[in-house]
């Protein structure tokens, strides 16, 4: 009987040293990709001013993103009062609901960042960039797409869609309470 009770306690460590180690792995901090500077740049080309609402924004971004993940882990975007990302994460071989919120920030170089305001994984009170982490790690997402955890937020290089043809996008203004998205199209010249 006292070799059951040595070989429960054994075990009840080894399982409570490796959720300690679990859990410090994954909420270290890691080094996030730099960002390419932020400055404005004057190209060459013919320019298109394009408006567009949060819906018709919504199923663009959504087939960009579908096509990217290409069936790995259901990644949806919702344009509402800020910009909802949704997901699953399993944890523990549990499937738990992912939504974070993020607000967008249009910058000079016209690309987005999504800064996270707030998040919610299944009743998990988890901090805000491990979830970002984990989502880091658990689903490919496109390159366009960086996931900055350590800085809370979702980089969008707009520069890197596969558009076909030169034609670049750039973001002029996203205004979620307006429902007014302005974003320009550039046509090069060459």
């Amino acid at each position: 009987m006292n070799i059951w009770k040595v070989a429960f306690f054994s075990l009840a460590g080894i399982v409570a040293a490796a959720l300690v180690g679990l859990i410090i792995l994954i909420s270290g901090a890691t080094a996030s990709p730099p960002l390419p500077e932020d400055t404005a740049v004057k190209e060459e080309g013919y320019t298109l001013a394009l408006n567009t609402t949060k819906e018709n924004f919504e199923g663009m971004a959504n087939t960009y993103i579908r096509k990217a993940v290409k069936g790995t882990l259901p990644v949806e975007l919702e344009m509402r009062d800020d910009v909802l990302l949704t997901s699953e994460l399993t944890v523990f071989s549990h499937t738990l609901p992912l939504a974070m919120h993020f607000d967008p920030v249009v910058r000079k170089d016209g690309n987005l960042i999504l800064k996270q305001s707030s998040m919610e994984l299944g009743q998990l009170n988890i901090p805000p960039s491990t979830v970002l982490k984990l989502l880091k790690s658990s689903v490919e997402l496109p390159k366009w797409m960086v996931v900055r955890p350590k800085e809370e937020e979702i980089f969008i290089d707009l520069k890197d869609l596969p558009i076909s043809g030169d034609v670049q996008v750039k973001a002029k203004e996203v205004n979620l309470a307006k429902d007014e998205i302005i974003l320009e199209v550039l046509i090069p010249n060459n």
